[in-house]
């Protein structure tokens, strides 16, 4: 792998990272809800779903979901199951304006673990991030040279640049909580994060494997 093709590989992750989806949807209302520091814990958990995926995609998971449709639809079936759940979760939160400012009484049982675990599961949700890496990937290494030592640099870089953007949008969040403290304004916010989890739910389950 060349110099050249791995800054094409960073602009393009930089752009895929930058696009909003249920990772990003997700750091942005832990953010809201909890504050930056314990959204941290959310953050970390789609980031090992990145990794994970990544990982089993190099493993060759992605070929065999491929080779087995019914095993796909299986997992994509509780992806979206799980996110559309999440909507209906979001849609019904709580709008008081207390809840919006963790710092100051963070609601009970909200700890790093349980953060943590469901960013997981948000990460993980998706299926179709296996097929992706699995056939994204392949086009920036050179099979002429190590390719262990290719895909580690990939996926450092890959990883770098999700982290970045779920930090940025977690930041964003964070100085949107003041803002957001009023009630009708953290209502519209709730029924948005509710929308945006729903409709990639439904992109999933309607998509073919």
């Amino acid at each position: 792998m060349t110099l050249q093709t791995w800054w094409l590989f960073v602009v393009t992750v930089f752009f895929i990272s930058a696009t909003p989806g249920p990772n990003m949807m997700h750091a942005l209302s832990r953010s809201v809800e909890f504050g930056f520091r314990r959204s941290t814990a959310a953050m970390a958990g789609c980031i090992t779903a990145l990794l994970l995926a990544l990982v089993l995609s190099m493993a060759g998971i992605g070929a065999v979901l491929t080779a087995m449709p019914r095993l796909f639809d299986v997992i994509r079936y509780a992806g979206a199951a799980y996110l559309i759940y999440l909507g209906i979760k979001a849609w019904r939160a709580d709008e008081s304006p207390e809840t919006s400012r963790p710092e100051r009484g963070s609601p009970v049982g909200a700890s790093a673990w349980r953060l943590y675990r469901t960013g997981f599961l948000v990460g993980i949700s998706n299926p179709k991030l296996l097929l992706f890496a699995a056939a994204f990937f392949p086009q920036f290494i050179d099979h002429h040279l190590p390719v262990l030592s290719q895909f580690g640099i990939l996926l450092v870089t890959y990883l770098c640049s999700d982290t970045l953007w779920l930090t940025l949008y977690g930041v964003g969040g964070h100085s949107l909580s003041r803002f957001l403290s009023r009630r009708p304004v953290r209502r519209a916010f709730n029924r948005l994060t509710a929308f945006v989890f729903i409709v990639f739910g439904i992109v999933i389950l309607r998509a073919k494997a």
